[in-house]
C-alpha cells in the first residue's frame, strides 16, 4: 500500500486535513466479476474475476495526486459530505463545472468552479452557501481536480 503523507496548511471549514501519496508498492483487492444489481437479488457468482488496485482505479497522476478529508455541509448536493475523502488531482485542468479545491485569499476549500461571462466563481452544492466571486482583488489559485469521493456510510 501507498505511504500516506500529511500536509499542514491552513483550512477552512471544508478541508479537515489532506495526504499526499508515497511511491511505495500497491495493494490488490479482491474484484468479482458479477456486477450487484441494485434492484432484486439474484444468485451471485463465486470466482474473482481479478485483483483490484485502488491506486489503478483511483489515482491516474500518482504524483500529482492527493488526499482530502471533508469537514461542512456546503457541497452535500454533489454528494459530498463531511467526512468524506477526496481524491484530488492536480494535473487535471479545471473546466466550467469542475469540483475543485482552490486556495482562496490563503485558505482551502472545496467548491464547483463556475466560468460565465468572463468572470470565475466558486459555487456551492448546498443553496445555503451563496457564490462567492473571484476577482483581481482576491488571492485565488487552484490546488487540483476533484476526481473522485470516498464516502463511507458508518
Amino acid at each position: 500500500m501507498r505511504a500516506v503523507e500529511v500536509l499542514k496548511m491552513p483550512c477552512d471549514a471544508s478541508i479537515a486535513s489532506i495526504h499526499r501519496i508515497g511511491s511505495s508498492g500497491s495493494a490488490r483487492f479482491p474484484l468479482f466479476a458479477a456486477r450487484i444489481p441494485a434492484g432484486f437479488p439474484s444468485p451471485a457468482d463465486d470466482y474473482v474475476e481479478k485483483g483490484l488496485d485502488l491506486n489503478e482505479l483511483l489515482i491516474r497522476h500518482p504524483s500529482a495526486t492527493f488526499f482530502v478529508r471533508v469537514s461542512g455541509e456546503s457541497m452535500t448536493g454533489a454528494g459530498i459530505h463531511s467526512g468524506d475523502v477526496l481524491v484530488v488531482d492536480r494535473a487535471e485542468i479545471a473546466r466550467n463545472g469542475s469540483i475543485i479545491i482552490a486556495a482562496l485569499n490563503g485558505e482551502l476549500t472545496v467548491k464547483r468552479f463556475i466560468r460565465e461571462n468572463g468572470r470565475v466563481y466558486l459555487v456551492s452544492e448546498n443553496p445555503n452557501y451563496a457564490p462567492f466571486e473571484v476577482t483581481g482583488e482576491t488571492g485565488f489559485e487552484v490546488w487540483g481536480v476533484v476526481v473522485h469521493v470516498i464516502h463511507s456510510f458508518k
